[in-house]
């Protein structure tokens, strides 16, 4: 199975994807894990998007396509995958239906953990990661409804979209998502 887990920071996306990865036993392609597994070893790739990250703005489309292209031809992605974090943006969308086109695979779903604003705020604060701080929160957040938002109607148009209440228990949320999927 092809899985993208879609929603605002907080929303439960890590969760949601480490419960799917065991379940289903396919790899779960975080891009913020990789982006900052590449800042922390100080890479080249590191070095270039550390500063955006860590104001909270979307690193570059050609930069994320190019990390998913090398990450999504990896052996362990031959069966399935669950990417969290990309696409980001519409654009994103399209050059990852081009790129899975080339390697003869396709999405069978994204899931929209949907989340109130305020909620999302309030969970990514209580995290302990460096780039939630509060402005670079509010960036990522208002970025979400200018660019991630409009990739929910090129799914929901292609009827792979599955829309999830992510303002639940874990559980709960959890066990929408199988119902969801087996429901498909």
């Amino acid at each position: 199975m092809r899985l993208i887990m879609v929603g605002g920071p907080g929303a439960g996306k890590g969760t949601q994807a480490q419960r799917l990865n065991k379940a289903l036993a396919i790899p779960w392609i975080s891009s913020g894990d990789l982006l900052h597994r590449a800042i922390d070893a100080n890479t080249p790739l590191g070095q270039r998007v550390a500063p955006v990250v860590a104001a909270g703005e979307l690193v570059e489309d050609a930069t994320m396509i190019e990390l998913m292209r090398d990450r999504l031809q990896q052996p362990d992605a031959r069966q399935g995958w669950l990417l969290d974090g990309y696409p980001r943006t519409a654009f994103q969308a399209e050059e990852l239906d081009f790129l899975l086109d080339e390697i003869q695979q396709k999405v069978d779903w994204a899931i929209w953990l949907d989340v109130p604003k305020d909620i999302l705020i309030e969970r990514s604060l209580h995290r302990s990661r460096s780039d939630d701080n509060p402005d670079a929160l509010q960036r990522r957040i208002e970025l979400l409804y200018e660019r991630t938002i409009p990739i929910l109607d090129y799914y929901d148009y292609r009827q792979r979209l599955l829309k999830i209440d992510g303002y639940q228990p874990p559980d709960a949320v959890a066990a929408d998502i199988r119902a969801a999927l087996a429901g498909q």
